[in-house]
C-alpha cells in the first residue's frame, strides 16, 4: 500500500521531519522489492523507518520512505534450539512477549522497546553486561532486498560477506524484511538498585561490574549515582515483580515529577544543580525479581536528546572525571543523569563495540533545552580516547575522522560498492558517515 505526498514523517525526539515523495507501508517482502525497483525506476532514494527512535537523520529522505509497520510478528521458531525468526517491523515490546511465551528470552537487550527489531540492530542497539555482547551479536540470519531488487536470504553460509557487514548496517544495504535471532532459555533477573557515593564509584566497579547486567547513573553537579545489579535466575524462580500502586507510581507520578523538574530548569536553569541534589537524596534502595524484558525494557515518557559514546573500558574514569570539570568550569546545567552501561567486545566491522571491551556513556538533555555546547564538549572528551559514536543517536563525526576508529571501516564499504553502487538506500547522514 503506498500514500503519495503529505503527511510528513517526524523521528521521536523531534529533531527531524521531512515529507517524504511517496510513503510506502508494505505487507510483504515482495512489496518491499517492488517499492525498491519503482524508485530505482523514478531515481529516487529509498529508506526504511521503524520507530523513529532515533535521535538523528538516519532515516531521513525526501525520496520513498518504507514504513516497516506491517512488516510484523512471529514467523518461525525453533525452540529447541532457540533460534527464531520475526518481521523487520517487529517492536520489542511484542518480540520479547513472544519470546517468553515460547520459553525464550534475548540474550541482551535494549531498553526501549517500542523500537523495531531492524532499526534496533541496523543502529547498534544495546544492553549492559560485561560479558555480553549487543543486541546484532544475536543475529544468525537476515532476509535483505538489495538496490536492484533482489531478495537474499544472508547467514553465515548464504552471502557470508554481506550478512557480516549488514548486522550493523545504518541502512546502507539494503533494507531488512525479517531477522532470524539466536536466543536463551527464558531467564528472569532479580534486580537490586542502590545508591552510592561518587567518589566511591570505582570501588563499587570493581565489587559489581562483574555480574550479569550492571549499569549506572551519575547524577551532574552532585557526589552522587545510583547502581544497578540484575543477576540472572531459572524461568520458574519465585517473581517478586513491582506491585500494581509500586508500578503506577514509579511510570506516572515520578515521570511526571522528572518532567517537572526538567521543565523548571529549562525557564530557571540555575536552580538545576539544587534540584538534582534534593532528588538524588530521595534515591532508595529496591529490589525486583520478574521476567526479564520487564525489568529491561520501557517506554521513554520525557522527551530529551540523546549522545551516546562507546570507549574502551580502561578509559571510564578519564572520560567521567574530565567530563565533571567541564561542568564545573562551563557553569553548564543538566538536569538528566550521565547513564554508563557495558558491554563485550563483538567482531561486527561497523559496531562501536568492535574488537575491545567497552564502556557506553550516554547524556541527555531535555527538548526545550540546548544541547549543542554539552553534546559537543562529551564528543570531544569522548574522541581523546578513540570513543565511537552510537549511530542511531546524535554525534557530529564524519567518515573522514571515523574511518581510522574502524578496522574494518574499509571492507564495509567494498560491501556496500557491491550492494549499493548507485547509492539508492543514501542518504545526507550517510554521506556523512559513510562518505559518497
Amino acid at each position: 500500500m503506498v500514500r503519495h505526498g503529505p503527511p510528513g514523517w517526524h523521528n521521536w525526539a523531534g529533531t527531524y521531519e521531512v515529507t517524504p515523495a511517496r510513503m510506502s507501508y508494505p505487507t510483504s517482502a515482495a512489496e518491499v522489492a517492488e517499492e525498491v525497483l519503482r524508485a530505482a525506476q523514478e531515481e529516487l532514494s529509498v529508506k526504511a523507518v521503524g520507530a523513529g527512535y532515533s535521535s538523528n537523520d538516519i532515516a531521513v529522505t525526501r525520496g520513498v520512505m518504507i514504513d516497516l509497520s506491517k512488516l510484523t510478528g512471529l514467523i518461525s521458531a525453533d525452540k529447541q534450539i532457540g533460534l527464531v525468526t520475526f518481521g523487520a517491523g517487529t517492536t520489542l515490546r511484542d518480540l520479547n512477549r513472544d519470546l517468553w511465551k515460547l520459553g525464550l528470552s534475548l540474550n541482551c537487550m535494549g531498553n526501549l522497546d517500542a523500537a523495531t527489531v531492524a532499526g534496533a540492530i541496523a543502529t547498534g542497539t544495546h544492553g549492559t553486561g560485561r560479558r555480553f555482547t549487543g543486541l546484532a551479536s544475536q543475529v544468525r540470519g537476515l532476509q535483505l532486498v538489495t538496490a536492484d531488487g533482489q531478495l537474499l536470504e544472508c547467514s553465515a553460509d548464504q552471502h557470508p560477506e554481506l550478512f557480516a557487514a549488514a548486522r550493523i548496517s545504518l541502512g546502507a544495504l539494503g533494507i531488512i524484511t525479517a531477522v532470524t535471532l539466536q536466543c536463551d532459555p527464558a531467564f528472569v533477573l532479580h534486580s537490586v538498585e542502590a545508591p552510592a557515593d561518587y567518589d566511591d564509584l570505582f570501588e563499587v566497579l570493581a565489587r559489581l561490574e562483574l555480574r550479569d547486567h550492571f549499569e549506572f547513573l551519575w547524577f551532574p553537579h552532585t557526589r552522587r549515582v545510583l547502581t544497578k545489579v540484575q543477576t540472572r535466575l531459572p524461568a520458574d524462580a519465585p517473581l517478586q515483580p513491582r506491585g500494581p500502586m509500586r508500578t503506577w507510581y514509579d511510570d506516572k507520578v515520578l515521570g511526571s515529577v522528572f518532567s517537572a523538574m526538567n521543565r523548571l530548569s529549562a525557564t530557571w536553569p540555575g536552580v538545576t544543580g539544587k534540584v538534582n541534589r534534593v532528588a538524588t537524596r530521595a534515591l532508595p534502595e529496591r529490589s525486583y525479581t520478574d521476567q526479564a524484558h520487564r525489568l529491561v525494557t520501557g517506554s521513554g515518557r520525557v522527551v530529551f536528546r540523546q549522545m551516546e559514546y562507546a570507549v574502551p573500558r580502561t578509559a571510564l574514569g578519564h572520560v567521567l572525571d574530565e567530563l565533571e570539570d567541564w561542568l564545573e568550569r562551563s557553569g553548564e546545567q543538566i538536569t538528566f543523569p550521565v547513564e554508563v552501561r557495558l558491554a563485550a567486545a563483538d567482531n561486527i566491522p561497523l559496531s562501536p563495540a568492535f574488537g575491545r571491551e567497552t564502556c557506553w556513556i550516554a547524556v541527555h538533555q531535555y527538548y526545550r533545552r540546548p544541547h549543542e555546547t554539552y553534546f559537543a564538549a562529551v564528543e570531544a572528551i569522548a574522541r581523546e580516547v578513540d570513543g565511537r559514536p552510537h549511530w542511531g543517536k546524535l554525534h557530529y563525526r564524519s567518515a573522514e575522522d571515523l574511518a581510522p576508529s574502524y578496522p574494518l571501516f574499509d571492507e564495509f564499504l567494498a560491501v556496500r560498492d557491491t550492494y549499493d553502487p548507485d547509492r539508492r538506500f543514501s542518504n545526507d547522514y550517510l554521506r556523512r558517515v559513510l562518505g559518497s
